[in-house]
């Protein structure tokens, strides 16, 4: 039997065990499904603003014009908002703020939802979308292929109620109001679609809601509820307001445009 030097013998079996490993790593890589598969992306904010100081002051005063009239001590108050109870400040936050004047009530609220997916398979911004979509499909908007008839606006009557049809719930249609006096001595155009709809140019995607609400009170109530979303995170925001004269009724028209600008405020605020 020829002789094999120590050094050749465990070089050899050294060379042996390092394919056998090489293989089976292979044969491992090989395999669908096990090394390749990843997690979703998560969102694209992991943290929320602080909501009482979101909104910059000079925008509080222009929401909140009643304030102004309040003595120094109770605007910076006013103007301090009420944060919103929640358990999880990471994933939700929210703040209110409210004015009384002896001709009009005015009120802000704002709430942001941080959406996170616990499906793997399921981005945050996904499951974002399928939240947002809920929200939108709760509002019940009307159709845009269904433009306001001109012929079904009515002014309001002799006692400055609306006129026209109030839903089963004692809101009534914006549309039906939009030719109204309203309580800045302005009147919206019939022409202005002011009905609830999509906004197009907000976010990734919005909708407005607006309504009008004078079953139960003698005074008129009109609240007009923006939402939005950005990546994974929801943004409502509610403005309201209710003068003390029956005969007057909140400004469809001022109201929306302020939401609106509000809600490009925060976009870009999301933005920085």
């Amino acid at each position: 039997m020829a002789y094999v030097p120590g050094a050749v013998l465990i070089a050899a079996l050294v060379a042996g065990c390092s394919a056998g490993t090489e293989d089976d790593a292979s044969a491992t890589d090989s395999k669908p499904g096990t090394l390749t598969a990843s997690a979703a992306p998560p969102g694209k904010y992991l943290t929320l603003p602080e909501a009482c100081r979101a909104i910059p002051l000079a925008t509080l005063k222009d929401l909140l014009p009643g304030a102004a009239q309040l003595p120094e001590a109770q605007q910076e108050k006013v103007y301090e908002g009420t944060p919103a109870g929640t358990f999880d400040t990471d994933r939700r936050v929210g703040c209110r703020w409210a004015s009384e004047a002896p001709d009009a009530s005015r009120g802000i609220a704002i709430d942001f939802e941080r959406v996170v997916s616990y499906d793997p398979a399921v981005s945050d911004d996904d499951r974002a979308r399928e939240v947002y979509a809920k929200k939108e499909d709760a509002a019940d908007l009307p159709s845009a292929s269904l433009p306001p008839d001109d012929a079904e606006k009515e002014t309001p009557s002799s006692d400055g109620s609306p006129t026209g049809n109030a839903n089963a719930d004692g809101k009534t249609d914006p549309a039906d109001t939009a030719g109204a006096t309203t309580d800045g001595g302005t009147a919206s155009s019939p022409a202005e679609n002011l009905r609830p709809r999509v906004l197009d140019k907000l976010g990734d995607s919005a909708f407005l809601d607006d309504s009008l609400t004078s079953a139960g009170s003698t005074a008129q109530h009109r609240t007009v509820r923006v939402v939005f979303r950005t990546s994974n995170v929801i943004v409502t925001i509610e403005y309201t307001a209710q003068p003390v004269l029956s005969t007057e009724v909140p400004d469809s028209k001022e109201l929306q445009e302020k939401a609106q600008a509000l809600g490009e405020k925060l976009v870009d605020r999301f933005s920085e």
